[in-house]
């Protein structure tokens, strides 16, 4: 039986305006929260329930890194309710299970029909989550609200309150043509920190974008890198069975199927290296959307007819699985390929660092340029360049088998040198609130 003063409860604010409370088995009971309680508040917009992107994968890890960090019954997580059929079950479960044995509070936002990639969605689920949070900050001696990723950028702190938010992409970077969506980005981040709000940088390129192109005033920019936390460098107990054209051998590459990720780049180089005579291994190309959508994308549809017309012996896979990410864990991985035009930080080389496998080929767009490191983690190549990837690649796949070994041995000392995620999550708590954290990870 657990002790009484170790046991943790899973806390449901009260619910107004529509807001729900859920549990993994039904209605939430109400507990009282301690008056004068400190609270680090959360808000997110993926990861609680899923992801099909790094974006989620990093919200995942924060609040992962902050249920080890902060004494129990500290954390509040304000996320949006989503359609049950976008809804990663087994991920929810996961999550859900992770905040109740912390004894995090969650609030769940009422489903909104406009999507938080959509301007209006964004603007609508900052000023929910605002509500929200002001709400939980009345009834805290303390409170830093976080708001992670670009959706949440409007996310407005109470009086008293700190805010952080951290944008792991901006849309000039994703979608540089649309000027609305990066005025009210600019704006937001203008007011947050004309209000003493601070920004996350997740990599040196991010805090120069931030700085140059939405005119973030440099003061206002803490160091807050992206990487990976401990539950992330651990091989899966199973590997999902291949595609069997993939046994033999495979290239991987993977993220979400917009052209940003530049997967039409890797196909012409694909197809460059044919031209050349030079046989490569069958190429899985994960370019996913969510579970939600149905049909392909335009951009999966040109992705699908360059693999026809080229004659790539190559697998196009257009919905995320977990399984995706496991596959860097097969010994039958020759490559892993990120050609990425736009990359804010990029985690898939640090994902496959620490799973031993590579070697990496990768743009040196953005933060990629920060760990993958021509002939000392991987090969690079020039961004929108489909023959300097080309050539990368063929480094990649005709390497000798002891330069790959050093490789990856230089990759994995990399994540474990500087790409501990909670060891920086906690530096910045300890700058920041300082108060939050357990007397433990109070650093000078």
């Amino acid at each position: 039986m657990v002790p009484p003063h170790e046991r943790r409860r899973f806390l449901m604010a009260t619910p107004t305006r529509g807001e729900q409370r859920r549990t993994p088995t039904g209605p939430a009971r109400l507990t009282p929260t301690p008056a004068e309680t400190p609270r680090v508040v959360v808000a997110l917009h993926e990861g609680f329930h899923g992801t099909t992107s790094g974006s989620g994968f990093s919200n995942r890890a924060f609040l992962t890194a902050l249920t080890r960090l902060l004494p129990p019954d500290r954390l509040s997580v304000i996320t949006p309710d989503v359609p049950n059929a976008a809804h990663d079950r087994r991920w929810t479960a996961e999550v859900q299970c992770m905040m109740r044995n912390s004894g995090a509070e969650v609030v769940t936002l009422p489903e909104h029909r406009t999507q938080p990639d959509s301007l209006n969605g964004a603007i609508r689920l900052s000023a929910s989550a605002s509500e929200a949070a002001a709400r939980i900050a009345a009834r805290a001696d303390r409170c830093l609200v976080v708001g992670l990723d670009t959706p949440l950028l409007g996310l407005e702190a109470p009086t008293g309150a700190d805010l952080l938010l951290v944008p792991r992409s901006t849309a000039a970077l994703a979608h540089p043509e649309d000027i609305t969506r990066i005025r009210w980005e600019r704006a937001a981040l203008r007011t947050a920190t004309s209000r003493g709000g601070k920004v996350g940088a997740i990599s040196a390129a991010m805090r120069g974008h931030l700085v140059s192109r939405y005119e973030v005033p440099p003061a206002a920019v803490v160091a807050l890198p992206n990487g990976l936390i401990r539950r992330e460098l651990t091989r899966p107990r199973e590997l999902p069975p291949l595609p069997f054209r993939a046994r033999p051998g495979f290239l991987l590459a993977m993220g979400r199927a917009v052209p940003t990720k530049g997967f039409d780049d890797l196909l012409d180089a694909l197809h460059l290296l044919k031209e050349g005579g030079v046989r490569t291994p069958h190429l899985l190309l994960a370019a996913v959307t969510s579970e939600t959508r149905r049909g392909l994308t335009p951009y999966q549809e040109d992705l699908a007819s360059r693999i026809d017309a080229y004659g790539l012996d190559a697998t196009l896979l257009t919905r995320f699985s977990p399984a995706i990410r496991a596959w860097l864990h097969s010994p039958a991985l020759r490559a892993v390929v990120v050609p990425s035009r736009e990359e804010p930080f990029g985690r898939i080389p640090l994902e496959a660092f620490a799973a031993g496998a590579g070697p990496v080929v990768a743009t040196a767009a953005g933060g990629l340029a920060q760990t993958v490191l021509e002939g000392e983690t991987g090969f690079t190549a020039a961004p929108r360049n489909p023959r300097s990837l080309a050539v990368a690649l063929h480094r990649a796949l005709t390497v000798l088998p002891r330069e790959r070994e050093r490789l990856r041995a230089t990759g994995a000392a990399l994540v474990r040198s500087r790409y501990d995620y909670e060891n920086g999550i906690a530096a910045l708590l300890a700058k920041l609130a300082p108060w939050a954290l357990a007397p433990s990870e109070v650093r000078p």
